[in-house]
């Protein structure tokens, strides 16, 4: 739709990892794209990835099955860096690791726009932390770049530093969220707004096992406190499933992030035992966090509507995903031009996707209840 409404069939997506949304826009869509990630192993890849498509594409049983023509232009994987400090015609720093080719030209080209002159729509699905605002301030002061689609994720990881310190602060970008008093958030009120509500509301429904693991950290939490006292709030990760294992298992794993000995920590006590008691007070001190989500995210993505608005873009925010698929399903459309007509075709896209995906979810909550 963005395409229609401005014309622009060159796409840079940034952020574009592994190259999923890249390789739908260039083979489906027909679009030329370059895909700019930080992570060069990633950006290899994705190149290796297009490289069996086009393989399988040219095979005479796909040509004879395939429905709609795909284009046969694999998109162009830049390894890079966004620079969300410099203008915007330094786009790109070195990948991490650095790669061992020649620096990668800017997608964005000089002045005139791209590198043959044309305007581009840049692209960031699930772009983590100050990523997704860099994004907005580089649209909003490169005249390459036509339009911008942003889905914004990792809102904890986003720098909210000082201004005396001259760094950037990518919360709040708009001076009418900046001027309400109390409109500060703290990591972890970001940190809520990034989980799956929708997700979170089904395991409390069903009293998913999974609900254990909140417990666990907050026991753990009081036992790396009561040790030593000036650890508050680590960013700890003892595994994906901690709800299979036993408490003991678990500060087993989560001890040892903290930098303390499990052998010198009491894990059997009657303390302990007390406090794991608790799960059912820990689950609704969590879910209170939950219902909070919402207005933390709203507040996050209409600050960053408002900066645009502040300097005369086109904007809208498009619940374009259904969030049992992606808890992260605003999507954040911005121009230079009216986006009437895009919209309208957004929102057509949008319901017609959603009944397709309620009946995907709907089956594969049917499977997953036949096999239990």
């Amino acid at each position: 739709q963005l395409r229609r409404a401005t014309g622009c069939e060159r796409v840079v997506d940034v952020g574009a990892g592994q190259g999923h949304l890249s390789r739908f826009l260039a083979f489906a869509l027909g679009l030329r794209v370059t895909a700019v990630e930080s992570d060069a192993r990633l950006a290899a890849l994705a190149e290796r990835f297009d490289q069996e498509l086009l393989q399988e594409l040219a095979k005479p049983r796909a040509l004879a099955h395939r429905g709609a023509p795909l284009c046969p232009h694999a998109p162009r994987h830049i390894p890079g860096r966004l620079d969300p400090a410099a203008p915007w015609g330094q786009f790109l720093l070195p990948p991490d690791p650095p790669g061992a080719g020649p620096a990668a030209r800017n997608p964005l080209g000089g002045p005139g726009g791209s590198e043959d002159g044309h305007r581009v729509l840049v692209t960031g699905l699930h772009a983590c932390g100050d990523l997704g605002p860099a994004l907005l301030c580089h649209f909003a002061r490169s005249p390459a770049v036509a339009a911008v689609a942003l889905v914004g994720c990792c809102y904890m990881k986003l720098s909210n530093a000082p201004e005396q310190q001259q760094q950037p602060r990518w919360y709040p970008l708009s001076a009418s969220v900046a001027a309400l008093p109390g409109h500060q958030l703290s990591y972890r009120a970001r940190e809520t707004a990034c989980h799956a509500l929708e997700e979170y509301q089904a395991r409390l429904r069903g009293g998913s096992a999974h609900l254990r693991a909140h417990c666990y950290r907050a026991v753990l939490e009081s036992l790396i406190r009561a040790a030593e006292p000036g650890k508050r709030h680590l960013g700890l990760q003892p595994g994906r499933k901690a709800h299979t294992l036993s408490f003991t298992q678990y500060a087993q794993l989560g001890l040892p992030l903290a930098g303390l000995d499990p052998v010198r920590v009491p894990l059997d006590s009657g303390a302990v035992g007390a406090m794991l008691e608790q799960q059912h007070k820990v689950v609704a001190f969590c879910t209170l966090g939950q219902l909070l989500a919402p207005a933390v995210e709203t507040l996050i993505l209409l600050d960053r509507l408002l900066y645009l608005r502040e300097r005369g873009f086109h904007c809208a925010l498009v619940p374009l995903f259904n969030p049992r698929f992606s808890p992260r399903n605003l999507v954040l459309v911005a121009a230079r031009t009216p986006l009437d007509t895009a919209l309208a075709g957004l929102a057509k896209d949008t319901e017609d996707g959603h009944s397709s995906e309620d009946e995907d979810v709907e089956e594969a909550e049917s499977t997953r209840e036949g096999q239990n």
